[in-house]
């Protein structure tokens, strides 16, 4: 009787433990598949907010030029709406408002259809990151890390001292390390120097990112970790290669910014050391 009794509470104590943890995990996915919704989707909605101003700052463009266009026309108004209250004739009182009210409500329909038109194309652009995201595998971590039947005790001594570290062939900070040192002295020759490590950035974030997929892939499949480890590791997948996306913009801006000093370099006039007489 008493070891059918410690049998129940232990499968008991099981289920309350797989219960938890089955909790833990449906609310740690939810909040990491919103953050990660919200990293996949940025690029496109940083772009709508753009579109968006621009097309507020186009509609009030539009309502300053109105305001331009109608007033000549209502102070030739002051003289014909008397007139018109007059005679009865309304199409000469105010002529100038209603000038005014007529380009404003185009412009403002105007304004309506391409804001529903901007976010038409973020909703679509939005389905399309989730679709790209399910059709190579980003969007989940498959739930493959196997859980013991019962709990595992941790035994009382343990092979390893407290004070023992682990030398594994990976370590990641060493390598970020040189590369912060290397940042540090870099030295360039010239700007153009410069231009080409800027166009090389997006491959470089690619690649680091790359490093955090593998690990989000190994710790899922390969390593003893927890689901939420190799969660993380996918978040970070995700804010790097929206890092990419933003340095993909560098290369166009540096062109963009330095378009003389470029030419200079590029199509020098009478070959680069008369350019050179132009050098402050």
């Amino acid at each position: 009787m008493l070891g059918r009794a410690v049998r129940r509470a232990r499968a008991a104590r099981d289920a309350a433990v797989a219960r938890h943890r089955a909790t833990q995990d449906a609310k740690t996915a939810g909040m990491i598949a919103a953050q990660r919704a919200q990293i996949r989707k940025a690029p496109a909605r940083r772009a709508a907010r753009q579109a968006l101003r621009r097309s507020a700052a186009r509609f009030h463009g539009r309502r300053l030029l109105a305001a331009l266009l109608a007033l000549p026309v209502g102070l030739l108004g002051c003289l014909t709406t008397p007139l018109g209250r007059k005679f009865g004739i309304s199409w000469l009182m105010h002529p100038g408002r209603r000038l005014y009210r007529r380009l404003v409500g185009v412009a403002a329909e105007q304004r309506a259809e391409r804001d529903e038109a901007i976010r038409a194309r973020l909703r679509e652009q939005e389905a399309a990151a989730d679709a790209e995201a399910t059709a190579d595998g980003v969007e989940d971590i498959t739930d493959t890390v196997e859980r013991p039947a019962t709990t595992v005790p941790t035994p009382i001594n343990s092979e390893v001292s407290e004070g023992e570290q682990f030398v594994s062939g990976f370590r990641f900070e060493e390598v970020a390390a040189e590369m912060e040192q290397a940042a540090s002295q870099y030295d360039p020759e010239n700007a153009m120097e410069i231009l080409a490590m800027v166009e090389g950035l997006p491959a470089a974030l690619t690649s680091v990112a790359n490093v955090m997929k593998i690990l989000a892939e190994r710790s899922d499949s390969e390593f003893p970790l927890e689901k939420e480890v190799a969660n993380g590791f996918n978040d970070i997948y995700g804010a790097l290669m929206s890092a990419v996306a933003v340095a993909e913009d560098m290369g166009p801006l540096f062109r963009q910014a330095h378009a003389q000093d470029i030419a200079r370099h590029e199509d020098p006039r009478n070959g680069h050391e008369a350019e050179k007489g132009w050098n402050v």
